[in-house]
């Protein structure tokens, strides 16, 4: 026994001697692996993305150039009285997260790869300060409580997730470098406002929910740097300093957003004023917003999904019918180790929780003012708060016993805390790092139909397929799709203007496809037209089109799983007394899946639908001025 317990301590005493730069680098080296693996095997995925990833791709390859992005990405931001009208749609409040992604788009070849690299890259960083600011705080120990905890948060949200640049998912990690840095402040480090803004800023451009909690972390960051000013005398120049570094740091970060605002009409942070003023659909109320905070409090499911596949976090959001009891148990334990922490006045301890307490009212707050339906990604932040809760409280019960009982009492504790901590976050670490070999490009079944149409329709073109002319035509890009709300059709428009082909939308599409990729459907050379499921058919009915290809993703038992699910949805609708939604199965799947009146149990069994696929073609037509548009 003596041999191996001498070089576990000569083990010890040689990484105890490292510098604290080559602790920091050794863990984020750690977090870093399973995103390493990752980014190596989204390269073999051949990435097309869809929808919103395919918009912001749009957005990334314009930043540099004349049309450079000034605001986010489109949101569910209407006028009141134009509710569902695209060609006045708003967006999310600034584009900073384009500008970010960018650099590493381009290096990566300006290929969808590099917009998930981007994401990475971002992500690490938030990691590395993160550990910094860890660091700055609590030393080592809590170096490796923080990196600890970002494995476990990683592993909440998935691999997916946090290597999917969409714009709820990007701010995950930066707002946890939004919260350390509050921290600071709260306890007099007043030069880390700034990075409370830079991050925060970051955070409430790219998703909308991100806004008025970082209003609400930096109006209690001022709050604190007043009280500091007023309570130090000796110290008001530098915290005067320290706010008006911040103050112009936030001015030229948002200089993007308020540039489009006074040069538009409407600008986009009016609309945005305009429609939180005045909703159209009602707000979940005070009541729903304490319940939904409640169930983000719930630690034991969270315990229990550690237990299975990466994104255990995620999926806990598309269950919004949980019992509210075991978050009020958490809740009430962090109550009383508030008391304790007071008690024993313990300045870093009763400053985190000073924080958690904010948090937890301003999650009340955001949670009762989501209008219409609670998407699960409004608020995949709240688990951000939760883990921290977790720390705070742990943290708390170890400084207790180290205040009050004997040193072998309390040093039992200090261990036990520490071992289970070790065990959590290296097991979730090996997890995490074994699942990165399985990694998913977003939308994986979507991006896969796209990519086996986007090629040949590249190559149609360039032989001048049916009404198509080369590379010197104007092409028309059009959807007519039965289950996806046009998600690969605007993939597809992405995919021929990286291209180099001369792409654009209709004008309704003006706000997500963006003004320069929207063109006057009579300047058209031809319509490139995207139909799937039965809009297939009655696209090759139209005369003059050309079929370049057509891709059913289902094998022969796929097919007869997909036939039988959709009967079975048709019989429980009509059985439901929903025969005008019967309809909806062959024409707007998607609709249908989000529909309230649909029960979650159908609800499942039009996700496993949409999951199977539906047969994709894309036809070049005549210029829409002989055919129509037929979007």
């Amino acid at each position: 026994m003596t041999a191996p317990t001498g070089v576990l301590a000569s083990a010890r005493a040689r990484v105890v001697a490292w510098s604290p730069g080559r602790v920091r680098l050794v863990l984020w080296a750690a977090v870093a692996l399973p995103f390493l693996i990752a980014a190596v095997r989204l390269v073999s995925r051949h990435y097309h993305p869809v929808l919103d990833q395919a918009m912001a791709e749009f957005r990334v390859r314009d930043v540099g150039t004349r049309d450079t992005p000034l605001i986010g990405l489109p949101g569910r931001i209407f006028p009141p009285d134009r509710i569902g009208d695209y060609t006045v749609q708003g967006s999310h409040p600034g584009p900073l997260s384009f500008y970010l992604l960018a650099p590493t788009y381009r290096l990566a070849g300006s290929t969808p790869w590099g917009l998930l690299a981007g994401m990475i890259v971002i992500n690490l960083v938030a990691v590395a300060v993160a550990l910094w600011l860890a660091h700055r705080r609590g030393g080592l120990p809590l170096t490796l409580v923080v990196a600890g905890a970002i494995v476990v948060l990683v592993r909440g949200y998935g691999l997916e997730v946090v290597t999917q640049p969409w714009n709820p998912y990007l701010p995950l990690l930066v707002w946890l470098v939004v919260l350390l840095a509050a921290w600071g402040v709260l306890l007099g480090d007043h030069r880390m406002v700034v990075v409370v803004v830079a991050a925060g800023s970051l955070c409430a451009q790219t998703h909308m929910p991100y806004l008025g909690l970082t209003l609400g972390v930096g109006t209690l960051c001022v709050a604190a740097m007043a009280w500091q000013w007023w309570r130090h005398p000796v110290d008001r120049r530098a915290v005067v300093s320290s706010g008006v570094t911040a103050a112009l740091a936030g001015v030229v970060l948002w200089l993007p957003p308020l540039w489009d605002q006074l040069r538009r009409e409407p600008g986009n942070l009016g609309m945005i004023v305009d429609y939180f003023g005045s909703p159209t659909d009602d707000p979940a109320g005070t009541a729903e917003g304490v319940r939904l905070a409640l169930r983000h409090l719930d630690v034991f499911r969270l315990a229990g999904g550690a237990f299975g596949a990466d994104g255990y976090a995620t999926r806990a959001g598309f269950d919004l019918e949980r019992s509210i009891v075991p978050g009020l148990v958490v809740l009430l334990v962090w109550v009383a180790a508030v008391a304790v922490a007071v008690r024993m006045r313990h300045r870093s301890l009763i400053g985190l929780h000073a924080l958690l307490g904010w948090m937890l009212v301003l999650g009340v707050v955001s949670m009762s003012r989501i209008f219409g339906k609670v998407w699960f990604y409004l608020t995949l932040w709240a688990w951000m708060t939760t883990t921290l809760v977790v720390v705070a409280v742990v943290w708390t019960a170890v400084a207790f016993a180290r205040s009050r009982w004997p040193e072998h009492r309390a040093r039992v504790v200090r261990t036990s805390a520490a071992a289970l901590a070790a065990v959590v976050s290296v097991g979730s670490l090996a997890a995490l790092t074994v699942e990165a070999f399985g990694a998913e490009a977003p939308e994986q079944h979507l991006s896969d139909a796209l990519r086996a149409v986007a090629d040949p329709t590249v190559d149609a073109l360039r032989d001048g397929v049916g009404a198509a002319d080369g590379e010197r035509g104007t092409y028309l890009v059009t959807w007519s799709d039965s289950a996806y709300f046009g998600s690969q059709g605007f993939g597809l428009l992405d995919h021929l203007d990286r291209e180099g082909f001369r792409v654009g939308a209709l004008p309704v599409w003006r706000v997500p496809a963006t003004r320069s990729r929207v063109i006057d459907p009579t300047e058209a050379t031809a319509e490139i037209r995207l139909a799937t499921g039965r809009f297939v058919d009655e696209v090759r009915a139209i005369p003059g089109a050309v079929e370049v290809i057509v891709h059913d993703p289902r094998d022969a038992d796929e097919l007869a799983e997909y036939d039988l699910l959709a009967a079975e949805v048709a019989a429980e609708l009509r059985a439901d007394g929903r025969d005008d939604l019967v309809e909806l199965i062959e024409s707007n799947l998607f609709g249908l899946q989000i529909d309230p009146a649909v029960s979650p149990a159908l609800q499942r069994k039009v996700d496993r639908m949409l999951e199977l696929g539906t047969p994709t073609a894309v036809f070049v037509l005549p210029a829409p001025g002989a055919t129509g548009s037929g979007a």
